[in-house]
């Protein structure tokens, strides 16, 4: 029974996916919307990205120094170590698990209303192939913008780790630069900016296609965005596993 649901919902899924990503019909239309949507899921969402970046960054340094970091290894080991966590899974993975709670709740939300509403309904009637009117320009806008949160999201947690050696004297300047400069390896953050990319697309899709198809009224509405939040997330780790082992 679970596999023949979830062979049917995944039928559903890329018959959407096959009307969303069709030729745009008015192109000057698809811009506007693209620039919108960027703004609404990528720019407005900096600020939560900075924030937690922040004290993260701050947190693991802070853990590194007190607990792990002994006279047996260099100084500058609580500066490495926050690096890689941050390019490595925090940045890419773990802010977009804390993006899909954000975004994709609001994907789902916005398009659930748009179904009970009818107005999903009156585009088809106007011969407007809505999946694509409606559902690119999120997706497109998500994966544009998510390379850039994932750069502030990095040096946002660089900044909090700076804040301790300044603020809080867990460990010195000198210490913390020489930890961040240690061996770096260029390709760890292509590669979670590569993953990002993923799972920007996963964000979007899925929250888009439980908001899209919703059936009922606004309680089917709440539903459809937790199973959107619940459903991206567990793909997003799925997915982490594997383009980890795929890209490292």
């Amino acid at each position: 029974m679970f596999i023949l649901t979830f062979l049917r919902t995944l039928g559903r899924y890329l018959q959407l996916m096959g009307r969303t990503f069709s030729r745009p019909e008015r192109w000057r239309m698809f811009l506007r919307s693209y620039l919108q949507e960027m703004a609404a899921l990528g720019v407005d969402s900096i600020g939560i990205v900075l924030l937690i970046s922040f004290f993260i960054g701050a947190v693991i340094c802070i853990q590194i120094k007190l607990n792990i970091q002994s006279a047996w290894m260099p100084l500058w080991v609580s500066g490495y170590v926050t690096r890689e966590i941050m390019l490595l899974e925090f940045s890419s993975s773990i802010m977009c698990l804390i993006l899909s709670g954000k975004v994709g709740s609001n994907i789902a939300s916005e398009l659930g209303t748009m179904r009970t509403s009818q107005q999903i309904d009156a585009l088809e009637i106007m011969g407007v192939n809505s999946a694509s009117y409606l559902i690119l320009p999120k997706i497109a806008g998500l994966v544009t913008m998510i390379p850039l949160l994932v750069i502030f999201s990095t040096v946002s947690g660089f900044v909090g780790a700076y804040a301790t050696a300044y603020v809080a004297h867990i460990i010195t300047p000198t210490d913390l630069t020489a930890g961040l400069q240690h061996d770096f390896t260029q390709w760890f953050f292509w590669m979670g900016v590569i993953k990002s990319l993923f799972f920007a697309f996963i964000i979007s899709s899925v929250s888009a296609f439980f908001g899209y198809t919703v059936e009922g009224g606004s309680v089917e509405v709440g539903k459809a965005s937790t199973n959107a939040v619940v459903s991206s997330s567990m793909l997003i780790l799925f997915s982490d596993l594997f383009l980890t082992s795929l890209l490292s």
